[in-house]
């Protein structure tokens, strides 16, 4: 193991939880600059996932931003399209040229994603019936429909699908940034597990996570989330995020076409 390797991983625990990620695009884009096979990074980021999302989905939830309405549709409908991806094999090709596009596209939409209001300005009333108008649009149909083809993408790349869920949502202006990041994080707990379960299931044995890694993603995790749900504006956080994204998939797509 890299003696860095768990520095970055606490650090990408630290950004991405803030924002109620668990960081397995950054968890792989780290694994994957260091030279570890797909074999390893994929289950490796899962279960990073697991360990991250946990502490998130309890922060944002003792916080009062969890938006149950919004969550279980979600969820219910992406946990079996997770598995069903999460027990697909890939080629190391077809997975590195996934994941790449994954996260150049998630630093885009970071990137240009219209800035949230201050909490004082928002809508009391609105946070309270969680979301307000523009989430009552979001039927129970569409919702599943939403979670399924996201749980298919997180089963099948071994993340745990906030990267995909979180610019719908911000999109749709299904609800304020915090109750975003309140759903996204125990989404992204199902899918990892269930993402998990099938690779079990098609006989690919869990890696061996070493004790530094672990610690370093729970500190990372745990301060992150407590700062998203409770202190800090995320803005600048997802930024430099945004930027992780950006040069990880760069270098991901290059070696692809041989650069």
């Amino acid at each position: 193991m890299h003696p860095l390797l768990p520095a970055a991983i606490g650090l990408v625990a630290l950004l991405y939880s803030t924002v109620g990620h668990a960081g397995a695009t950054g968890y792989i884009a780290v694994m994957t600059l260091a030279g570890l096979p797909p074999a390893t990074v994929r289950p490796t980021a899962l279960l990073l996932n697991v360990l991250v999302a946990s502490i998130a989905t309890a922060q944002f939830a003792r916080a009062g931003h969890f938006p149950r309405r919004l969550f279980w549709p979600l969820a219910a409908a992406s946990v079996p399209c997770a598995l069903l991806g999460g027990a697909t094999t890939l080629s190391a090709a077809a997975f590195e040229a996934i994941v790449g596009a994954v996260l150049l596209a998630s630093a885009v939409r970071i990137v240009v994603a219209p800035r949230s209001p201050p909490a004082g300005r928002r809508d009391a009333a609105a946070e309270a019936e969680e979301g307000g108008s523009a989430a009552a649009r979001l039927s129970v149909p569409a919702l599943a429909v939403l979670g399924g083809a996201i749980g298919l993408l997180a089963g099948l790349t071994g993340v745990g699908g906030g990267v995909f869920l979180t610019p719908v949502l911000l999109t749709l202006h299904a609800a304020p940034v915090r109750r975003i990041a309140a759903v996204t994080a125990p989404f992204i707990l199902v899918n990892s597990l269930a993402g998990l379960a099938g690779g079990l299931l098609a006989g690919r044995p869990l890696t061996a996570v070493s004790l530094p890694v672990v610690a370093a993603a729970a500190v990372g995790g745990a301060a992150g989330s407590f700062a998203g749900a409770f202190r800090l504006p995320v803005r600048s956080l997802e930024l430099v995020m945004a930027a992780v994204l950006t040069f990880a998939s760069w270098k991901l797509l290059a070696r692809l076409a041989g650069l």
